[in-house]
């Protein structure tokens, strides 16, 4: 049985160097959250097992946890560079599968069709506006910039207010409000399903997405020119690291322990 109880041990360890290693690879993604293992006792008893003879077989891997606290600001300069002050994910549609994506990587640029989007091509969205910029909806939309205004003027740049007011310029010196960045807030972020690229998507654990504006209720803030870096702490996880692999290294050990008591007994009946 000990075999078998640390054999569990060194499969959790190995669990948890994948996940410590992914983070260390992240450290400078953009956008990225990190994650961290829980892990849970087992043990043989029924109900009719007395109390004080229930042993332990080892441990299981309970959950891996995402971590969305808020990762430092790197200024960029770029207006399309965007970063949430705050609580909130950008929400974006893949226009081929309709597939809608919630990320904190604010990384977007303009195409030759005039959408915002990511560098895989995802759609920004925005909640449509009024004369006055007041939300109309809370069902967002494609991030469409028009090439010239209705006096013709063609397009000249595009920036983004803190209340997240997606404002383009054209040439003759007049602005239009597009629409504001329309930001996602869940019950349980954590339960967010993971899909690569700083994606995720809803799931029944994370809840459906409510949808607002910048700087309304409780969405954060937008800051243009700059970009949410990963919340990894190099320390803190190099730290993890060396206690990972000792744990590693204790349950290898029991292991080539209870092999030589093995041996031993073999030899005393042989």
């Amino acid at each position: 049985m000990s075999f078998y109880t640390s054999l569990n041990g060194l499969k959790n360890a190995q669990t948890e160097l994948s996940v410590i290693a992914n983070n260390l690879a992240n450290a400078e993604t953009t956008g990225f959250k990190k994650s961290r293992v829980n892990f849970a006792d087992i043990v043989a008893g029924t109900s009719a097992t007395n109390p004080k003879q229930v042993k332990g077989i080892g441990s299981a891997v309970q959950s891996i946890d995402q971590n969305f606290a808020i990762g430092p600001t790197q200024q960029t300069g770029a207006a399309l560079d965007l970063a949430i002050d705050g609580e909130g994910f950008f929400t974006k549609v893949n226009p081929l599968n309709g597939k809608t994506f919630y990320t904190r990587n604010g990384n977007f640029n303009l195409d030759g069709a005039g959408y915002i989007t990511d560098v895989q091509g995802n759609r920004l969205q925005v909640l449509p506006v009024d004369a006055a910029g007041i939300p109309t909806s809370t069902t967002p939309q494609d991030a469409l910039i028009p090439a010239t205004n209705a006096a013709g003027a063609e397009i000249m740049s595009v920036n983004v207010r803190t209340d997240g007011a997606v404002m383009a310029a054209y040439a003759d010196g007049t602005s239009t409000e597009v629409g504001k960045i329309a930001l996602a807030a869940f019950i349980a972020p954590p339960g967010l399903l993971q899909v690569g690229n700083q994606n995720w998507q809803a799931s029944g654990i994370s809840g459906p997405p409510a949808y607002g504006a910048p700087g309304a209720s409780r969405f954060g803030t937008m800051l243009s020119g700059s970009l949410e870096q990963s919340n990894v702490d190099v320390a803190e996880e190099m730290v993890g690291l060396i206690t990972a692999q000792s744990y590693f290294q204790a349950n290898a050990k029991a292991i080539d322990t209870a092999t030589q008591l093995s041996q031993t007994v073999i030899n005393l009946r042989s």
